[in-house]
């Protein structure tokens, strides 16, 4: 991965990769701007380089007026929007994001998608699990569909043969829906 020996150079690795990961990673007593320059000392950044990044993702995802509150203090979509932000601050070389589009609003959502279209067209290799299917419609060339654990479709987006989300409930899970008669009636 990357042209490294993951056993043999791991760190190197480490500092090639970007994560947002499932729980977030943050840490309730470290501001949204302090977790930005932390992700740059741990990277190896300079401090001018950590400081004019921190500063264009900030401004790119809206978190300007909550630089200083505490992650503890953050709504999700806040600890969401910052700790994508620490993924791509180091500009890595890979991605691999965990739900990005989960609770963010519409418009966090569209700038997440072109900034990682963005990164995807200058050649950094984005992995994203999403539920969210048409968001990922619009931004994967590549699909893989998991069913309990087993690959059930592997393909670039060029050969999906219908929507994604059709294909899903064909190949994944179907939903069931069920009638609610009481729904919307008087009281009983």
């Amino acid at each position: 991965m990357c042209g490294l020996n993951p056993a043999a150079q791991p760190l190197e690795l480490k500092r090639r990769i970007g994560v947002l990961p499932e729980d977030l990673g943050l840490f309730d007593d470290l501001t949204v701007e302090e977790h930005l320059r932390l992700t740059g000392d741990v990277y190896g950044l300079s401090r001018d380089a950590t400081e004019v990044r921190t500063a264009q993702l900030l401004h790119a995802l809206s978190l300007e007026h909550g630089r200083n509150t505490f992650a503890a203090a953050c709504s999700h979509g806040m600890r969401k929007k910052t700790s994508f932000a620490m993924a791509l601050l180091p500009s890595p070389q890979v991605l691999f994001l965990d739900e990005p589009f989960e609770a963010v609003d519409p418009v966090t959502s569209k700038i997440m998608r072109e900034i990682l279209l963005s990164a995807a067209r200058r050649g950094i290799t984005v992995f994203l699990t999403s539920h969210i299917l048409s968001v990922a419609e619009h931004i994967a060339t590549q699909f893989v569909m998991i069913r309990k654990g087993v690959v059930v479709w592997n393909s670039p987006a060029a050969e999906l043969p219908q929507s994604l989300e059709q294909h899903y409930f064909d190949l994944v899970e179907a939903p069931e829906v069920e009638e609610l008669e009481w729904l919307g009636s008087a009281r009983s």
